[in-house]
């Protein structure tokens, strides 16, 4: 598959930098939460916890997704990218559920800050850090579209909002002495990491669910079929993402007469043509029928054309 050990190769480093900075900013959040009593930080903290977790997910997940096909998976293992992804989303999910609690709980009960300064720096290190870090998986999935980067990327900008929250909260808490900004600035936290929640499962349940590609995607892989020369028709295109490769799947048509070695040949540059729109990885199967034929079919059922 063209260009797969370069795209193994970058989402484990992408996943390796990932666990390695969640795990240096949970000690360093947890200790800045401690000094400061904010329950914003306490988001911050929470939130590099779920990062962390999260980037053992996108670890195994793409650990298990970069395995050859096998006598048991003979589709690949490349699902496990998306199923990293929905535990990211799950992860995500309870941390928020408890953030928005403790959130509400403060706004009931307020209690001054300490230690602002300290606060402040911690935060702004933290964020410069994530940055580079999102800058990073930003270049990874770029080149490799794995959907377990992406989700931890996403996770990465989730907290790169949420410190840039904290800040806005150390601020206007300084500046005013109003001791509920913290809390309000942590709801609004949770509800930008429910909004993510949606967005990463969302994404992770298409290839879960096998959903197909989008109507770009299928048009371009007509299109590219139609320009092989020798092939007159097709129909029956079927599409999923897997993660780590898509599979496309379809039905040509090709003249009558021609020679089954014929057929073998404009059914090889038809394959050829998609694996050209798809170079991080596709399998396709081409079944050859005789153009013009009669028989059962698949958009015939689903009401559409392919």
């Amino acid at each position: 598959m063209k260009g797969s050990r370069t795209t193994k190769r970058l989402n484990r480093l992408a996943s390796l930098a990932s666990l390695g900075l969640a795990s240096v900013l949970i000690g360093v959040k947890i200790w800045a939460w401690i000094a400061t009593g904010s329950i914003a930080m306490l988001t911050s903290a929470i939130d590099a916890i779920v990062d962390a977790g999260a980037a053992i997910a996108t670890f195994a997940g793409v650990q298990y997704a970069a395995k050859p096909a096998d006598r048991d998976h003979r589709f690949g293992h490349g699902k496990g990218e998306a199923l990293a992804a929905f535990v990211q989303a799950m992860f995500l999910a309870g941390a928020t559920v408890v953030l928005v609690f403790q959130s509400v709980e403060r706004l009931i009960n307020p209690e001054p800050l300490t230690h602002l300064g300290l606060g402040f720096w911690i935060i702004i290190g933290s964020t410069i850090a994530a940055t580079g870090l999102v800058a990073m998986q930003s270049w990874v999935t770029q080149r490799t579209a794995s959907t377990a980067i992406a989700a931890d990327r996403a996770h990465y900008l989730t907290d790169i909002a949420v410190n840039l929250a904290v800040l806005a909260a150390f601020v206007v808490t300084a500046v005013t002495g109003w001791v509920s900004a913290d809390p309000v600035f942590a709801l609004g936290i949770s509800c930008y990491m429910l909004w993510n929640v949606k967005s990463i499962t969302h994404h992770a349940l298409r290839q879960l669910l096998d959903r197909e590609l989008s109507t770009h995607d299928r048009n371009r892989i007509t299109k590219a079929v139609l320009d092989v020369a020798g092939v007159d028709a097709l129909h029956d295109l079927r599409t999923r993402d897997a993660g780590d490769r898509v599979f496309v799947e379809f039905h040509l048509e090709v003249a009558g007469a021609m020679s089954v070695t014929d057929g073998h040949a404009v059914s090889e540059a038809a394959e050829a043509a998609v694996g050209d729109l798809f170079p991080n990885g596709v399998d396709t199967v081409v079944h050859i029928e005789p153009a013009g034929i009669k028989d059962a079919r698949l958009d015939a059922v689903l009401g559409m054309r392919s």
